[in-house]
């Protein structure tokens, strides 16, 4: 008889005892609690979208504002702190820039929000003052810069940007890309998790991502592709091979947009920016994706006339 059970008199309870069964998932991931936030997350985006355009493009530079102080903070750990004023003005800025002004709007916001980080940071100790210009200048360029070409579809070149709800309720086709844009970056997501969580093997980058399998990034171009054909069809009234070509690259872009974030957290020896969004982690662990696959959107959108 062990020595617990001599001084108890009586068998141990823990002996025998079954160990409790992990509650999450192989991929890593709280699913209820990610499906929850990302139909709420995705309901509010699409529902400024369809009514309200400012309200989209509010909504889009508060997650880049979110996205911009968990890196902040990230860095900060680090000992790296960037100029967190100039970089906050111009992350605003720049989504409400391209709506109203387009690409050259946008590139303007860019360009003064850097001039403004080298002045800001010059009239500060001059200890570390490279390391911190440069990071500024890489949140700004890699989060609100980027997405804000998701707001630049949005621009209207034929009058006045609409300020209020959409005129006469007539959705313009500027949103309904946004829509299909977010639909194939889901769609990316949530078949790439189900193949990769189930079969995944083979993984893409090990010492990058070690979660992410070829498997799954097969899941996620067949996925997409039957999602891009049946947007582009019914949402954008296109030919249904379009669907295919935007499919696929918003698949490569979301993927490199994923593994260039996790280069970064493994860089920074963070496994998630933060968790204020349950089983997502942070806003930049949400917005990896989209933040590559917007200007990806433009372009493709622009040369195939989708």
């Amino acid at each position: 008889m062990s020595q617990p059970e001599q001084a108890s008199g009586r068998p141990s309870r823990l002996r025998g005892r079954p160990p409790r069964a992990n509650p999450t998932p192989k991929a890593g991931r709280d699913l209820p609690a990610a499906i929850g936030v990302g139909l709420l997350m995705l309901v509010g985006v699409l529902g400024g979208l369809l009514f309200l355009p400012l309200g989209f493009v509010a909504v889009t530079a508060g997650f880049a504002v979110l996205g911009v102080w968990e890196v902040f903070r990230a860095l900060e750990a680090n000992g790296t702190r960037m100029p967190i004023v100039p970089v906050m003005t111009g992350t605003v800025a720049m989504p409400f820039a391209a709506y109203f002004g387009g690409l050259e709007g946008l590139l303007f916001a860019m360009l003064l929000s850097c001039v403004a980080v080298l002045l800001w940071r010059s009239i500060e100790s001059p200890v570390g003052s490279a390391k911190s210009i440069f990071a500024g200048v890489f949140a700004l360029g890699w989060i609100p810069f980027l997405i804000g070409f998701a707001s630049l579809l949005l621009h209207s070149t034929d009058g006045p940007a609409v300020i209020g709800f959409w005129p006469g309720g007539e959705i313009p086709h500027g949103a309904w890309q946004i829509a299909v844009l977010l639909l194939l970056v889901v769609a990316n997501d949530t078949f790439g998790y189900l193949l990769g969580a189930s079969f995944g093997k083979h993984p893409m980058a090990p010492k990058i991502s070690p979660k992410k399998s070829w498997e799954g990034f097969a899941g996620s171009v067949a996925g997409a592709v039957v999602v891009g054909i049946l947007a582009t069809i019914f949402l954008l009234d296109r030919p249904w091979w379009m669907g295919i070509i935007l499919a696929v690259g918003m698949v490569a872009a979301a993927t490199a947009g994923d593994l260039a974030e996790s280069m970064v957290k493994r860089e920074l020896g963070v496994k998630d920016m933060s968790s204020i969004l349950p089983g997502h982690g942070g806003v930049m662990d949400r917005l990896d994706s989209i933040v590559f696959a917007a200007p990806v959107a433009y372009v493709l959108f622009v040369l195939i006339g989708a």
